[in-house]
């Protein structure tokens, strides 16, 4: 048998054999990996490439030493019925031996496979610079976080600060040691490393999502015209905060431990961090380094951005057709950049490309489904929906996230409360409420998301979940986690402690606050983001792509507690953001497992850094109403208009008052675009079929859930922005990989790294220098108007009525 396998004219695939091989013989090699879209056949075993080598000395775990695993990694990808025929595709017996190296160049191209165990981690550099750095980073972000377009500060920029701080730190304090109850210390243990680097970012990624309670925080003061208590916000933001984070350790052995859950976003930080300590005071002849490419391209970012962030914004909303007939509507409908489709491609404004993600770090073949689906249900279905008038489509702008009335008006929440509460004889006597075509289309396809996602994640991946469950981190075969088994593990007890606290400081915060939530509608909306946390984390560790739940949070809430809008909004919010949250957690976790922090060091990093976010997020939020003027309008001249409230608030409207019966429940307007629920989990299967009989074809990067689930964010995210991430997506990750593999290897996520934080930088100046102080500097001229005078821009439908459309009678 091993004589006929060696004598298939697969040189390429064949690799140096263990003693032991990890792979069974009677494995298909093609099977094997059928689920995993980012393993590559054809280069699995001849390229290595330029892998990350730090100047450390390999320890013992990094010796070729393999532990020994009668699971296989993969061992169920595919059901038997199909792997009959494989010998149609050629297909083989092969074994691989991935010791001292990853076996996804993505992982190889940002991460080092050597580690060394002595370096110290737990310093007060390391606390000292995390706490403050965190703490700023999370107060920018929250401030920026309600602009258009909405710019935040990477985790990157502190990942760039953070070196020269620490080496300041190295130079200034002393380094005599302390005593203190038997623990030997020092202000200054040595050499600022890349250990203490990557805790500081670590923290940073924490609390670079925005704490999203606080927006439910705004929606109450804003729309329901509510004053709120610090104690009510402090609490309900920590528990929020501490539950996703609880959830997260508790499923480390599923989402970040096995080889295969890349976490594409985690690897852009780790090529930051090898490349800063590897190139750090040296001179690289041979080509350009990678910090200097770094230090190149985050200049030049920041000095661009100032043209279409500030001195010339049409260079963003680059929707030149608009420009030529600003008063046609069907024009603006399709081509507008605000409020239209969005058709093209062209804009010269990185915080546009990458409003979605950085499409140089999903993977191409996950950018292609997303592009596919938003062609398919934006550009191409949505059109004729609406030209067709249906739902009465051409009395709103084509796409928008706001409400309106039978008058196209925006619709006016006070008008069917009592007391904050829904009534039901003012609605009758007000009007019902519309959605623009878009929008109802993003709501449909976020339908077929929560079906077909749970489709997927039982056809591919039922019997990798099961086998999981009885591994740890000792039983993985990869080189990474390996290295990791020489530090302690956090205790199961830690994280459920932490999830424990989390739920009394809920339980607390709904009931001292009229937020009409009981604490059993609690207790649903956290099993119901338990419930879905591992399938879709393990499509986020694949295609960095996040699932949204809150679509089906908010539709279990209208219906269990109907016509409460606070009370729906603080179940979204703990049905959809722990889900967030945790995978923003597990992310991290993935980082540190990179980069070969003790879990410990990680637990506490988090913990801490997450519960400053709550505080900062909390008093930034009270300043920002204090002091700008406007904030939160639709006119604020600054751009701080809160376009994702506007979303939110919509939502609420929806599915707190109105309810989803008044809604999407038969006889109602809206009902058909129920049967997406259908089509969610019906697509899955002829795809996995397809991909189980052509195992080396295309098939095999059709994800259903990616297909439906990118479209999430629209809106508040345009057209604009999803087709021109998907061109940059298509030169980078697959033309440049393609066919300049090394350049991507060695420059790819440095340029993403470089172009988000000359972005940031460039927003922080002109906010702080030419915004901000004395009322702001503003520049009126024609680059910074034409796009603004536009039908698209300012949100006129197709049509426009005197009196009043839609149905008679609504109930």
């Amino acid at each position: 048998m091993e004589g006929s396998s060696l004598s298939v004219a697969l040189p390429q695939l064949l690799r140096h054999r263990n003693s032991v091989p990890d792979v069974p013989q009677d494995v298909d090699y093609f099977m094997q990996h059928l689920n995993d879209p980012n393993w590559e056949y054809q280069s699995a075993s001849t390229e290595v490439g330029d892998s990350f080598e730090l100047d450390t000395k390999r320890d013992a775990f990094s010796s070729g030493h393999s532990i020994r695993s009668s699971d296989l990694e993969t061992d169920s990808q595919a059901d038997s019925t199909f792997r009959s025929g494989s010998s149609k595709a050629h297909l083989r017996e092969a074994y691989d031996d991935y010791d001292d190296e990853s076996p996804y160049p993505e992982v190889r191209a940002a991460v080092s496979s050597v580690d060394d165990s002595l370096t110290p981690v737990n310093t007060f550099r390391t606390w000292f610079l995390g706490i403050i750095l965190c703490t700023f980073l999370s107060g920018m972000n929250h401030l920026f976080i309600e602009r258009y377009p909405s710019v935040a500060i990477s985790p990157l920029v502190i990942q760039l600060v953070a070196l020269p701080m620490g080496k300041g730190l190295e130079w200034l304090l002393p380094k005599k040691q302390f005593n203190t109850f038997g623990y030997v210390w020092s202000f200054n243990p040595g050499p600022f490393n890349i250990k203490e680097h990557t805790v500081i970012t670590v923290m940073a990624s924490t609390v670079y999502n925005d704490v999203y309670v606080t927006t439910v925080f705004v929606t109450q003061k804003v729309f329901y015209g509510q004053t709120l208590s610090f104690a009510y916000e402090i609490l309900i933001s920590l528990s929020t905060q501490l539950f996703g984070f609880a959830l997260a350790g508790m499923t480390r052995q599923f989402l970040v431990w096995p080889a295969s859950m890349i976490w594409p976003g985690s690897l852009v930080s780790c090529a930051l961090l090898n490349t800063l300590h590897k190139n750090f005071g040296k001179i690289d002849r041979r080509h350009i380094s990678r910090e200097r490419f770094f230090l190149f391209v985050m200049l030049g970012s920041a000095a661009w951005y100032f043209l279409p962030g500030y001195l010339f914004t049409a260079l963003s909303m680059f929707n030149w057709v608009c420009w030529i007939a600003p008063q046609n509507a069907t024009v603006n409908s399709l081509f507008g950049y605000s409020t239209g489709l969005g058709m093209g491609f062209v804009t010269f404004d990185w915080a546009v490309i990458s409003w979605i993600g950085s499409p140089l770090v999903t993977p191409w073949w996950a950018e292609a489904n997303i592009f596919a689906g938003f062609v398919f249900f934006i550009w191409f279905i949505t059109p004729i929906l609406y030209f067709k008038n249906v739902f009465f489509a051409q009395y709103m702008p084509i796409l928008t996230g706001s409400s309106f009335d039978n008058t196209g008006n925006p619709y006016n929440v006070n008008a069917i409360l009592t007391d904050g509460i829904f009534d039901e004889a003012k609605y009758q006597a007000y009007s019902p409420m519309f959605i623009s075509i878009g929008f109802l289309m993003s709501y449909g396809v976020q339908f077929a998301t929560l079906t077909s996602v749970i489709v997927h994640t039982f056809l591919w991946y039922r019997h990798d979940l099961i086998r999981q469950i009885r591994r740890t981190v000792n039983d993985e075969r990869d080189v990474h986690s390996r290295l990791m088994s020489a530090y302690r593990e956090v205790p199961w007890f830690w994280y459920a402690g932490i999830g424990v606290f989390a739920f009394v400081c809920g339980v607390i915060g709904i009931e001292i606050y009229p937020t009409q939530l009981p604490v059993w509608g609690l207790v649903v909306a956290l099993l119901l983001s338990t419930l879905f946390l591992i399938p879709v984390g393990m499509i986020r560790a694949i295609t960095n792509q996040v699932i949204p739940l809150n679509v089906l949070s908010e539709i279990v809430v209208g219906y269990m507690i109907p016509g409460k809008p606070v009370a729906m909004m603080l179940f979204k919010t703990y049905g959809y953001i722990t889900v967030v949250q945790s995978l923003t957690f597990t992310s991290d976790l993935k980082i540190g497992h990179y980069m070969k922090i003790p879990p410990r060091i990680m637990f506490i990093a988090q913990c801490l850094a997450a519960v400053i976010a709550a505080f900062v997020c909390v008093g930034v939020q009270a300043w920002e109403f204090a002091n700008i003027e406007d904030f939160c309008t639709p006119h604020q001249k600054d751009g701080w208009k809160c376009l994702d409230v506007n979303t939110f608030a919509t939502a609420s409207i929806i599915y707190g008052e109105i309810g989803p019966r008044r809604m999407f429940s038969s006889g109602a307007l809206y009902n058909p675009m129920m049967y997406f629920f259908v089509i969610g989990a019906v697509m899955p299967i002829p795809f996995y079929i397809l991909a189980c009989k052509y195992p080396q074809s295309l098939w095999r990067y059709v994800n259903i859930p990616v297909f439906f689930a990118g479209l999430g964010q629209l809106p508040p995210a345009t057209g604009i922005m999803y087709s021109s991430a998907a061109m940059i997506g298509a030169f980078f990750q697959w033309f440049m990989r393609r066919f300049h593999f090394r350049w991507w290897m060695r420059y790819n996520y440095i340029l993403s790294a470089a172009l988000d934080s000359g972005v940031a930088i460039g927003l922080v100046l002109i906010f702080f220098c030419l915004q901000f102080p004395k009322g702001g500097v503003s520049v009126n001229w024609w680059g910074n108007t034409v796009w603004q005078n536009t039908y698209d821009s300012l949100g006129v439908p197709m049509k426009v009525t005197n009196t009043s459309f839609g149905p008679s009678t609504w109930s």
